[in-house]
């Protein structure tokens, strides 16, 4: 009987967010909900009370706002900067809002109308949503020893100023205040880290560029694309993009299926944020890894059934966030470590892809142009590179005594 109720609920909040994100919540009737449910409106009223209750399960309990304190709790135990950190969140977010749209602009309009009860009630989530914020961003901040502002500061702040990017851009059109939604991701992280440790934060960190390259050996790039190969399609080309075409994380995620040129002789990939073109290399660490037209990253998109643009869809068929794919290259890394000890974090691929391009000849000024760094920013890479390429050099003359 448990599961019966536990099935009737559900159907009933997944029909609620159905009509909530098409046509608003003033227009939905509970009528028309429990239809869709295929249940009664005398068993939605016992569930919920009314179609507010109802609109409150569906922000608390709905695939699209649940588990956040859990996917939080995942990303602040993973390698990299508050900067990142906060990007993955405030991308993740904004996905999760634009899916909705109806949604979103019913709740803020709307709330109001409210009962006083439903209202407190919308209150205290958002609260404990905001919490859930601020224990990661407390968690990233200590581990990066970060002066910046208090974390509950920085998760109200935050999760305010995305709210309003939400609204504004569900009910303008044709404003100027930003470009796109990474400008205005850029710009939210500039106002909240403007203030931190200088040493601790530095600029080529947005483009996961370090001070000391930490590129990753041939054998484990292997194995996690190995590993990628065992879990499906879909990972296995994200991690042949990863290594294969020297991409961030923030790259892929919006790469979609017209940005791909593929004939016999070549496999590029458009990118719209900084434009620029970059190909995908057959050739990974000394392994091929299919051809141009037969790949990993071709086999998933043959495989799929659907009409989405996206180059990558997660497990629910939208389009990939990033901070989904660091949990997948978590998931596929875990128990593995890198020659000093630690866990691959996922910005050591893009190092690991610029430190081969070096190694194979490719000259700074060119890096430079597919990576859109500077080359004051590579020149790590290029140490590295004659680092690595000394040492290969050093074998060869022992093998030859």
């Amino acid at each position: 009987m448990p599961a019966q109720r536990n099935s009737t609920r559900q159907r009933l909040i997944n029909a609620a967010l159905e009509l909530f994100a098409t046509q608003g919540v003033a227009e939905t009737t509970t009528r028309q909900i429990a239809e869709l449910a295929q249940v009664n409106e005398v068993t939605l009223f016992r569930h919920f009370g009314n179609k507010q209750g109802l609109l409150l399960a569906v922000i608390s309990e709905s695939a699209v706002f649940k588990d956040l304190g859990e996917s939080l709790k995942k990303q602040a135990n993973q390698p990299g900067s508050v900067y990142q950190a906060l990007k993955n969140y405030a991308s993740d977010r904004l996905q999760a809002l634009e899916q909705v749209p109806e949604l979103v602009l019913s709740v803020v309009g709307e709330a109001r109308q409210y009962p006083l009860e439903n209202r407190l009630a919308l209150g205290r989530g958002l609260t404990q949503a905001n919490r859930y914020v601020a224990e990661y961003l407390a968690t990233v901040i200590e581990r990066e020893q970060l002066h910046t502002l208090p974390a509950e500061k920085l998760a109200s702040l935050l999760n305010s100023l995305l709210l309003g990017y939400a609204v504004i851009e569900f009910t303008s059109e044709f404003h100027q205040l930003w470009h796109d939604r990474d400008e205005f991701l850029e710009s939210l992280l500039d106002l909240f880290l403007g203030t931190a440790d200088p040493i601790n934060f530095p600029d080529q960190e947005r483009q996961a560029t370090t001070d000391k390259v930490a590129d990753l050996p041939a054998n484990l790039v292997h194995l996690i694309l190995q590993r990628a190969k065992k879990l499906g399609l879909r990972d296995y080309a994200l991690m042949y993009v990863l290594f294969g075409a020297g991409l961030s994380p923030a790259e892929i995620v919006n790469l979609e299926r017209m940005h791909q040129i593929i004939d016999t002789h070549q496999h590029l990939l458009q990118i719209t944020q900084a434009v620029r073109q970059v190909a995908v290399n057959q050739w990974i660490m000394g392994k091929r890894y299919g051809s141009y037209t037969r790949n990993p990253l071709t086999q998933w998109l043959k495989s799929r059934k659907d009409e989405r643009s996206a180059l990558f869809l997660n497990d629910a068929g939208i389009p990939i966030s990033e901070s989904e794919l660091y949990l997948r290259w978590e998931e596929l890394t875990e128990g593995l470590l890198t020659p000093e000890g630690q866990p691959p974090a996922i910005e050591q691929a893009q190092q690991t892809w610029c430190v081969e391009m070096l190694m194979k000849g490719m000259k700074l000024e060119d890096l430079s142009i597919l990576t859109g760094w500077s080359l004051t920013q590579l020149q790590p890479y290029a140490c590295r590179a004659k680092e690595k390429l000394a040492l290969e050099q050093a074998l060869r003359l022992d093998r030859k005594s």
